[in-house]
């Protein structure tokens, strides 16, 4: 492996709104059970842009420059040895593949009855003190990376991860044929999760946002497009549903008011799916909505055992990946991507970050 840069160029957020494209270390050589990986393209996440714009997210700090970002498809360059991927296959140099950002230790409690996403000493790219993929290379554990098929291109392999966050939060809601369904927030997330309730077999679903053109693609998906403004989501809804409500409602926006509609917009008995982040790191809702429907609430963390399921769906045409696409920018643009995004200019949906 003598033949590997010392340097590479990354993405590191060094406070609020300082995002600077820079020289650093090379990731090296893998070891035993890892690969390197050549990143190819990673999607800008709105936990990247909650990190962005407080450089922390919940109560994580950032306290050094860090390297953002999580959903990203690249090449295998190297192995190390024993490394097995996500399959419990062999891992090969030159292989193709979506990686999952989460790196579970595998041995807790809690991973050992199921549950990875709630490992105990969880690691996750772009989440500090771990170094994410706005960068040219990255060392990953080798079973976090799955094969990509030959119809599937690196864009679509790195929408493989918010593809899995929407099926982990449509896990989580028990979607039953014929369930009614509110969707608050028409971003890449609400999107997925549209889709993902449309396979299922709810009907029908409602999805509020407030900029028209996530509205408009939500329609294109098969949604009920509600512009959220001045409670108009619940009073049509109510109209909609004759009073009743609606079996589940997910909140996948930025987690402040949205939260308290989204129990308003559930019926007696109903369920609530929480998969926003708030940016002051507090849930609010009216306690006597939620006590008296007898709400069951979720909380989605992550996800957890889907990547074969997204790939699955995608590389079937099942989920138009590609249509959630908006903009393209080169990692040396990152900043100008991040600021774009942040300020939801030139009907941003997602954008794509190509190293």
């Amino acid at each position: 492996m003598s033949d590997l840069p010392s340097t590479m160029r990354a993405a590191r957020l060094h406070g609020p709104g300082d995002l600077r494209v820079e020289t650093v270390p090379h990731p090296g050589a893998p070891g035993p059970g890892q690969a390197l990986i050549r990143v190819k393209a990673t999607g800008i996440c709105g936990s990247d842009l909650h990190s962005f714009q407080d450089a922390r997210i919940g109560d994580t700090p950032i306290q050094s420059p860090l390297i953002l970002g999580h959903e990203f498809a690249g090449v295998v360059e190297a192995v190390g040895p024993e490394s097995a991927d996500g399959h419990f296959e062999p891992l090969r140099p030159g292989l193709r593949v979506a990686v999952d950002p989460a790196q579970p230790c595998g041995r807790c409690e809690f991973c050992e009855q199921g549950h990875p996403n709630l490992c105990r000493r969880l690691h996750f790219c772009g989440n500090y003190p771990d170094g994410g993929s706005f960068a040219e290379w990255i060392r990953m554990p080798a079973r976090s990376c799955f094969p990509l098929p030959d119809g599937l291109d690196d864009e679509q392999g790195a929408l493989l991860e918010p593809l899995g966050v929407a099926i982990h939060a449509v896990d989580l809601a028990r979607l039953r044929v014929g369930n009614s369904v509110a969707i608050l927030g028409a971003g890449p997330i609400g999107l997925l999760i549209l889709a993902i309730a449309r396979l299922a077999g709810a009907d029908p679903i409602f999805v509020t946002d407030k900029f028209p053109w996530r509205l408009r693609l939500a329609e294109q998906w098969g949604g009920v497009p509600l512009p959220c403004e001045d409670g108009e989501p619940v009073r049509r809804i109510e109209r909609e549903t004759g009073g009743r409500g609606v079996d589940v409602a997910i909140e996948a926006a930025w987690a402040d008011h949205s939260v308290a509609e989204a129990a308003e917009l559930a019926r007696l008995g109903g369920r609530l799916v929480l998969v926003g982040i708030p940016s002051d790191d507090r849930v609010e809702l009216k306690h006597s909505t939620a006590r008296r429907k007898g709400l069951t609430i979720r909380m989605s963390r992550r996800m957890k055992h889907v990547y074969p399921r997204a790939l699955r769906l995608a590389t079937q045409g099942r989920v138009d990946l590609k249509g959630l696409i908006s903009h393209r920018f080169p990692l040396e643009r990152a900043a100008e991507a991040f600021q774009l995004n942040t300020v939801y200019a030139e009907e941003v949906v997602k954008v794509m970050v190509e190293s």
